[in-house]
């Protein structure tokens, strides 16, 4: 491995889970980090700067990455909708891409499965990743322009989120909390398929380590996931760590979603990827994690701590 120099500052984009994990995890290890969002948000920390700017703004990029040896890009859209994110993040990207070329930093992006579109395996690192319809082609559109970028470039693929402050996920808020309060939960599609599940900490181990290492630039990988769970096996491992009854759990039928997002947008959102709960969808990371060197968290250890800060 051509590892870097930890002794430069590196900047994190946005302060949600993945960006602030990733800031508390390079700040922990003795690493310089300015973490620029609008509002000035985020961790705090001795190494942590904390800078308010427009991540658009091409002056705020300059001045925020001065210095810089990499970049982690964690951005995200103000709303969960394809034309919002084709509107947003595709000269976002463009413009950091651009402003990190200029000081020789890398950038790293956490990155969906959205983009391998429905599938009949295991996803790998080795497929097309072309999806051709709504919020998948964007982000099929954005690989490819870091593919065609000067400034080099890493992706680290995630399955569906799960960990501290990860609460805008399946197995977040819209399993968590219905545990902690002995009610229901009501989740999509089919509750009893495999499915794969990424620590958001493993996810930010990935992506620095990935920024460290040259020979992993101009790449494509999947972020450390433990083998799948299905989303009854998930939630009764949260229940186990809050010491709480197994819930009950409902998965809302793709059809029925299809049916009320023909009326309501943010359903219509959530309906397009609903086939990712109707089908079996797990990730294999096992060829990404040789080469980053890293292993997932079990799930067992990965929940509990999850249930940990929920409380």
């Amino acid at each position: 491995m051509n590892q870097q120099p930890h002794a430069s500052t590196s900047v994190v984009i946005g302060a949600g889970p993945v960006g602030s994990t990733i800031a508390l995890q390079l700040a922990e290890a003795g690493r310089p980090v300015r973490l620029l969002t609008r509002s000035g948000s985020g961790p705090e920390h001795a190494l942590i700067e904390r800078i308010s700017g427009d991540a658009n703004d091409a002056t705020v990029l300059t001045d925020t990455f001065a210095g810089a040896a990499a970049v982690f890009d964690c951005m995200h859209a103000s709303a969960y909708d394809a034309q919002v994110w084709r509107r947003e993040l595709i000269p976002a990207e463009a413009a950091v891409l651009t402003a990190a070329g200029r000081t020789g930093a890398v950038v790293v992006f956490p990155e969906s499965v959205y983009s391998y579109g429905p599938v009949d395996g295991p996803m790998t690192e080795d497929l097309p990743r072309a999806a051709a319809f709504g919020k998948p082609a964007v982000r099929a559109e954005l690989l490819v322009a870091r593919a065609a970028s000067r400034t080099p470039t890493v992706s680290v693929i995630a399955a569906d989120f799960y960990g501290p402050g990860a609460h805008v996920a399946f197995a977040g808020d819209t399993m968590i909390n219905p545990i902690l309060a002995g009610r229901r939960v009501t989740t999509v599609g089919k509750v009893d398929l495999p499915h794969s599940w990424t620590y958001v900490p493993d996810l930010a181990a990935a992506m620095i380590r990935a920024a460290d290492d040259e020979s992993l630039w101009n790449s494509v990988l999947h972020a450390p996931t433990a083998a799948p769970a299905t989303q009854r096996e998930m939630a009764a491992l949260f229940a186990e760590a809050a010491g709480v009854g197994t819930p009950r759990i409902t998965g809302v039928p793709a059809w029925l979603l299809h049916c009320v997002g023909a009326v309501h947008r943010s359903t219509r959102e959530m309906a397009e990827m609903a086939y990712q709960f109707e089908r079996s969808y797990v990730l294999d990371s096992s060829a990404s994690e040789r080469r980053l060197g890293l292993a997932p968290t079990a799930l067992e250890v990965g929940t509990k701590a999850t249930i940990a800060t929920w409380r």
